[in-house]
This record gives C-alpha cells, sequence and structure tokens, in this order.
C-alpha cells in the first residue's frame, strides 16, 4: 500500500426534482461536499458529505471546514493503516459526522481501490445489487397518491411515507398512498415530529382503518429513549430508531431500554466503521437492520448500498436519494435497483 499525497476538498452542490419536506424542515438543494484522496500510487478515493441542519445540525460551511483542516491529519498517512487514520480523525472532530463520512469513505475507497477490490468485499460480501425503496414527502395527499403510484408503475416495491404534523393529515396521506399503492409495502418515518401519545393515536387509527404498516421510524424527539420505548410498548407497528443512532454507544442504549424493533444504520451520523459496528450490536441483540441515507448523490448512496450488501440481513433499505436528485455526479440511474461495480464504491465523478 501507499502514502497519501494530497486531499481534495470542495463544494458540491446538487439540485433536487422538487423540494423535499420532512417534520423537521424543507429541503431545496443538496448542499454536499466531496473529498478526494490521492495516494502516491496514484489512486484517488471519494468521498461524499451531505450537511443537514436539521438532522445532523451542520452546514456546508462548517463541514468544508473541517474535512479541510484535517488534511494535515492524513498527508503522509499510509491508507493501509485506515482504521488509525479514521479513529484520529473521529479523536479530532468528535461531531463533525458530514465531514467525517466524506473523509472516512474517500480513505477507504482508496484504499479498497489500491487492492482492487470491491468495497462490498471490504464489508465481508459480495457487490450484489440492492434494492430501496421510495420516499413520499410531506404532500397534500392526492400528491402523495400521485407520487405513490408512478412509483410502483417504477417498480418500486416498498414506500415510505413521510408523517410527523398534524396526526389526521397524515393518515390522509397514508391512506392516499395505500390507495394509490395497494400492492406495495408500507412504511412511515415521522422525523421526531410527534409525542408519544401522537404516535400511539396514529398507529391505533392506522390498524382500525385497515391500513398494513411495516414500520413507524422516529415517531419522537431523538433524545426521548424512554419516550421511544413507550411508544414500541404501545403500538402494534414495529418501531426503529433513526436520529436517536448516531454512534454505537447510541445503539447499545436503545437495546438496553428496549426502545426499538428496528435500528437504521445511516452513515451520514455514523460512518462506514461505526456504522459496521452499530450492525453488529443490533444483530447481535436480535433487532432488525435498516439502512438509510442523507440527500447524497452516486457516492454516498453506492457506499452505504456497498456496506449492505456487504454485511447482509437489513429488513429495509432507503436508499433513494438519488432518485430524488434532478443531477448526479454519475449518468443517473432510475427504478429500485442500486447495480454494484467496484473496486471500492465504484463511483468516479465527473464533476
Amino acid at each position: 500500500m501507499s502514502d497519501i499525497v494530497s486531499v481534495g476538498v470542495e463544494a458540491l452542490d446538487l439540485p433536487l426534482v422538487e423540494p423535499f419536506e420532512i417534520a423537521l424542515g424543507t429541503q431545496y438543494e443538496a448542499p454536499n461536499v466531496l473529498v478526494t484522496v490521492e495516494t502516491e500510487a496514484g489512486v484517488v478515493g471519494y468521498g461524499e458529505g451531505s450537511p443537514d441542519h436539521y438532522v445532523t445540525g451542520e452546514t456546508q460551511g462548517a463541514t468544508l471546514d473541517t474535512a479541510r483542516h484535517a488534511r494535515d491529519l492524513l498527508v503522509g498517512r499510509d491508507v493501509a493503516d485506515y482504521r488509525a487514520v479514521i479513529e484520529s480523525l473521529h479523536a479530532t472532530y468528535p461531531g463533525a459526522v458530514s465531514a467525517l463520512f466524506a473523509l472516512e469513505t474517500a480513505i477507504i475507497d482508496a484504499y479498497c481501490r489500491e487492492r482492487e477490490l470491491p468495497m462490498s468485499e471490504f464489508f465481508g460480501g459480495t457487490p450484489d445489487p440492492v434494492r430501496t425503496d421510495m420516499s413520499i414527502p410531506i404532500h397534500p395527499p392526492e400528491v402523495a397518491a400521485d407520487r405513490a403510484a408512478a412509483a410502483a408503475e417504477a417498480g418500486f416495491e416498498t414506500i415510505k411515507v413521510k408523517v410527523g404534523q398534524r396526526v389526521e393529515t397524515d393518515l390522509e396521506r397514508l391512506r392516499a398512498v395505500a390507495e394509490a399503492a395497494p400492492d406495495a409495502t408500507l412504511t412511515v418515518d415521522a422525523n421526531q415530529g410527534w409525542s408519544v401519545s401522537e404516535a400511539v393515536r396514529f398507529d391505533d387509527a392506522v390498524h382500525d382503518a385497515g391500513i398494513p404498516l411495516s414500520l413507524l421510524e422516529q415517531p419522537v424527539t431523538k433524545t426521548d429513549v424512554s419516550g421511544l420505548a413507550s411508544v414500541r410498548d404501545r403500538t402494534k407497528t414495529p418501531v426503529a430508531a433513526d436520529e436517536t443512532v448516531f454512534t454505537p454507544e447510541d445503539a447499545v442504549r436503545v437495546v438496553r431500554e428496549d426502545a426499538a424493533d428496528v435500528i437504521n444504520v445511516k452513515l451520514g451520523k455514523s460512518g462506514l466503521l461505526g456504522a459496521a459496528d452499530i450492525a453488529a450490536i443490533a444483530r447481535a441483540a436480535g433487532r432488525d437492520l435498516m439502512v438509510g441515507c442523507m440527500l447524497e448523490s452516486s457516492i454516498g448512496i453506492h457506499t452505504s448500498a456497498h456496506l449492505v450488501s456487504g454485511i447482509g440481513g437489513f429488513s429495509h433499505v432507503d436508499l433513494d436519494a438519488t432518485r430524488l436528485l434532478a443531477e448526479d455526479v454519475v449518468p443517473k440511474e432510475t427504478g429500485p435497483v442500486h447495480a454494484l461495480d467496484g473496486p471500492g464504491h465504484g463511483i468516479t465523478p465527473s464533476v
């Protein structure tokens, strides 16, 4: 293997097909960050962070500053010593999750490319195709129904409906989606928008209406682990922890407090190595695995898909961000399947 000789950091602004509204707020574009790591062998690894003020508490500017400041920790280090390098980054910049995700991805991508290894093999598996769901943002019921019908027509078998506002309005949106895509598996994501009582009331109403629902994701605020556990105890639908889990320590707490049936492993919160640790904790505790995303391009999405293919055992896959972008860093894919390749995550951006 060889040493890192340069680190590039630049803004990566990606337009969306349409504004993406969730309970926490609305995004009108994806203000991302691109990191490149070049080794003395001439290999380049690519990484991406997608800061989101609503979820990670970060801005693009702060993420750029952190990634640029980290150059001195990387240049001259052997890319084969990736674990020690990544640990030093996390120790130096705790909580800067978007910059860390971009840096960590670029390092491991460079490592895998030097070894001509698909990233899924780095995680212990093979680069098999990964099928994603499609998310329906907070829309009026008739618009949500149109989006759901189009998703079903395009071959998406699972549809995730964004909720977390008024229970009655959320229920109308879900009912419209269920009618428009009657064969789809349905999940909902409240993005911390409800109280415990609202989440329970929503779940009761869904079951009274006879709407099949396979997952209730992050119904309450991320710090209310006891409230999350209460929702799990009082609802019929399996409950997932998303924003509550950024670190392996967070996953341990969720398990110890019996707060969720499913843990959402999101690399944009945890990085690659942290996500693998969280997945191991969840599986050891008998919890189902989910993978989620921010508004990443194919760089971040294929990195996450390689983790899914490499580790295996994910019951819920929510890697649809590239389907929400108006432009990608490579020719845009359509449909529910991510076809994976290597070496590394297999994406060499044209930007």
